[in-house]
Order: structure tokens, then sequence, then C-alpha cells
């Protein structure tokens, strides 16, 4: 639904852009709940599903960004925050492949935020939102953004820190 989204948003079709990140969001949340309360968790799903939430923000975000609606900088620490835990990642399981992250309240919280946002901007584009709920979110995004990314870099530096002690 990337894709489609993106174009929708730039070509300013806000009404079906909106609806279209809705059903996007709510698809993500229903299989979030299918997989926790079915006992139907895979590996794959694992990384997909996290990697598909940024899949759709960073494309919204970036297409927001593109019509001056979001302001550049904040797309960037967006971005560069998940360019952050995916590097460290990588970079961390090259020497400790046994190291696990684990999803963080704030790194929830941000990614709910970040969805608000998304969808609020689109709204408000539309003319449906008044432009202090996007000054508001903008502000909860990027502190959230900031302590989830100092959050995970944390786990990280314990995680390393645990098995060179052990």
């Amino acid at each position: 639904m990337v894709v489609p989204l993106v174009w929708l948003i730039v070509t300013e079709r806000l009404e079906a852009a909106f609806w279209l990140f809705l059903a996007a969001a709510a698809s993500d949340a229903v299989d979030g709940f299918i997989a926790k309360n079915f006992n139907a968790r895979t590996n794959l799903g694992s990384y997909l599903d996290p990697l598909a939430d940024k899949v759709l923000l960073n494309g919204s975000f970036l297409a927001l960004a593109m019509g001056q609606w979001l302001p550049v900088w904040l797309v960037a620490l967006v971005i560069g925050r998940d360019l952050l835990i995916v590097g460290g990642v990588v970079m961390i399981r090259r020497r400790h492949p046994v190291f696990q992250p684990r999803p963080l309240l704030i790194g929830k919280i941000n990614t709910l935020t970040q969805i608000l946002l998304a969808a609020s901007t689109i709204a408000h584009i539309g003319g449906w939102v008044d432009l202090l709920l996007i000054q508001v979110l903008i502000v909860v995004v990027t502190f959230t953004t900031l302590l989830s990314g100092a959050g995970y870099v944390g786990q990280a530096v314990r995680s390393i820190g645990s098995e060179r002690a052990s």
C-alpha cells in the first residue's frame, strides 16, 4: 500500500490517501492482534512486521515532507533513528549473533505517535484537522523519537556489556 499511498499524498488526493493510510494502519493492528492472541507469531513475521511499519511511515513522512506539510528535519530525525537501530542491530549481530533487541514501550509509543501525526497531517491538508494538533504531534513525535532511539542504544550497550562480562 506504500506506493499508492505516497502517490496519493504527492498528487494531493487526500481523502483517498487518508482512508488508505487508515486501512494500512488498521490491517497492521489486526495482524498484530491475531499474531499475539492466537499464537500465530513467526520468526519471519517478527522481522517483516516492524519493517512494514517503517516503510509505511517513512514513505508517508517523505511524501508529506516533499509537499512541505511536515518539516524535513523531523523526517530526517525519524528516518535517522530507524537507520541507527537497523544499522546497530546488523553491526552487533555480526559480533554477537545471539543479540535479540526487544521492543520497548517507548518505541511502541513512538510508532503510535508517528501514525497519529501522519494521519492527522493528511487530514489537516484536507481541511479536517486544526494545525494546532499537528504542531503538538510534531513535538510529541520529536521527543518520543529521541527517547526511543536512546532507549534502543542503551539496550544495545547493556547487551554488549553483559556479553563481555560473561
